[in-house]
């Protein structure tokens, strides 16, 4: 069966993506990731999540995969051999001298080629594979066709993986110098400030600060925002093509937005291998897709080359239909009500959503609500506030989400 690879921008996440369904997250260390702004991991962390994956029969992934500097060889070594010993399963790199220190270090770690090295044809798989590699990353960059037939020639042993959902890059596989030469960020060593996503206009070179608009629209003109990938409804030709591992992007979003992301493509390979032969699409997976904060969806160039249909020109803002606005922490038996955690505003009789771990969610309404005081509310005002609650009937458990449509 294909792995479902998850982002863990923090334990929190990685915990929550495995309870939902993932087969392996990918994480950061504090040093040498390329989402320096995600939470990330130190040494102990990374120690504390394998240990949770492997008691589940799951796997941790670590990115070493910014394109490195001199310096940034001082301590690699040092650092991959704590990886070794916290007990994860493989690292994701990019750089050939990382790729070589890692291989040096460690001769039976697994290595993962990050699509950042933009590979797009099976005699790159054939050249890492000498290099002693054992998976790929593809780039985002291809097509149904070249998946298929990057499959059906990888060299034995090798294995694919590739993005199935998440933000695309205006740039080839994420090189892009535009962070670097607009704010000072580097987005090849994680520090990428998205200027993609600005607001952009024409200015004329005898015409200083005469501001020429690119596309007419009153929010501005984003000429380099791409739509973000969605390709849930083409799992099953994926499999069938052979990819080993679908991977979700998003080691920067919430537990929300990974718990409903993977919960979806969970149910959709688990359809599919369930009964291949009758197997259809369930349009509700992709509309619970819709129901996360997102920026329009685009199937990429997975029919061919890209068009202007892939790219937003309207606004570089995100699309939300609903609010996580709870999580649940459990049954507390001293006051026999279900504890709950607040995370946006919302009121008694309000008609909820359970978002539940490898199943479909459930509608639902809160009955009763009390504070830590024991006083009965009528809302919830107070950012991650624990509240203690009745409901008419349904019944929650520890892991599960609530969210409210807009």
């Amino acid at each position: 069966m294909s792995e479902l690879l998850a982002p863990a921008g923090d334990l929190e996440k990685l915990k929550y993506a495995f309870t939902y369904g993932a087969d392996a997250v990918y994480l950061g260390g504090k040093s040498f990731s390329m989402r320096a702004n995600a939470g990330n991991f130190t040494i102990d962390e990374i120690r504390e999540g394998a240990q949770f994956a492997h008691e589940r029969n799951k796997k941790v992934y670590v990115t070493i995969n910014i394109l490195a500097r001199n310096y940034d060889f001082i301590d690699l070594s040092k650092y991959i051999k704590e990886l070794d010993k916290a007990g994860v399963d493989g690292i994701i790199a990019a750089d050939p001298g990382v790729i070589m220190t890692i291989r040096d270090t460690l001769p039976d770690m697994k290595i993962s080629i990050s699509t950042q090295q933009s590979t797009t044809n099976y005699k790159s798989m054939e050249f890492w594979k000498r290099n002693k590699v054992n998976r790929v990353v593809l780039a985002r960059e291809l097509s149904f066709n070249d998946i298929k037939e990057v499959c059906a020639n990888k060299p034995d042993g090798m294995e694919v993986e590739m993005f199935v959902h998440g933000a695309m890059c205006i740039s080839y596989s994420g090189r892009c110098l535009l962070s670097n030469y607009l704010t000072g960020r580097d987005a090849n060593r994680g520090d990428c400030a998205q200027p993609c996503r600005w607001k952009y206009s024409l200015v004329e070179s005898t015409r200083p600060g005469e501001e020429f608009p690119i596309e007419e629209h009153k929010e501005g003109s984003f000429i380099f925002n791409s739509k973000d990938l969605c390709l849930i409804n083409h799992i099953h030709e994926l499999i069938e093509a052979g990819v080993d591992s679908f991977k979700i992007e998003g080691r920067m979003k919430s537990i929300f937005y990974v718990s409903t992301v993977v919960n979806a493509y969970r149910n959709a390979i688990d359809s599919y291998e369930r009964d291949r032969e009758n197997y259809k699409v369930d349009p509700s997976l992709y509309e619970e897709l819709t129901k996360v904060s997102h920026r329009q969806y685009t199937e990429g160039f997975f029919y061919g080359n890209a068009d202007s249909t892939s790219q937003n020109y309207g606004t570089s803002s995100y699309t939300r239909n609903y609010d996580f606005v709870a999580q649940v922490i459990g049954y507390n038996e001293e006051k026999g009500m279900y504890e709950i955690e607040q995370r946006n505003k919302f009121f008694i009789g309000d008609e909820l959503e359970l978002v539940r771990p490898r199943e479909k969610s459930v509608t639902f309404k809160i009955s009763e609500m009390y504070n830590e005081k024991g006083e009965a509310v009528e809302s919830t005002p107070h950012p991650k506030e624990r509240l203690f609650i009745k409901t008419d009937g349904v019944i929650l458990k520890e892991f599960e989400l609530i969210r409210k449509r807009l």
